[in-house]
């Protein structure tokens, strides 16, 4: 397992969350919303040139800017999860 950023996993890896960087609103936000350490996330989607990203975290989807994505060391599982129907439904 090695460690990276979010914006460097590709769509449908999972990984663990190590670390939220910075002290701005935006961080802390995120913080808010779930993405803490030790919480596990999941790349669903990334737009063309990977701004916005789209995760799964604790079973519900959150769009992020990449810059936003660049402050979150995530430790890689290199276990990439297939998109069902049911859960694009969802």
């Amino acid at each position: 397992m090695k460690k990276t950023t979010l914006t460097n996993l590709t769509v449908g890896e999972k990984a663990t969350v190590v670390s939220v960087n910075g002290k701005n609103a935006i961080t802390k936000r995120l913080m808010e919303m779930g993405v803490v350490p030790g919480v596990s996330v999941r790349v669903i989607k990334s737009a063309p040139f990977g701004d916005p990203l789209e995760i799964r975290v604790r079973g519900y989807h959150l769009a992020m800017r990449k810059s936003e994505a660049d402050a979150i060391v995530v430790q890689s599982s290199k276990f990439k999860v297939q998109s069902s129907e049911s859960e694009a439904k969802s």
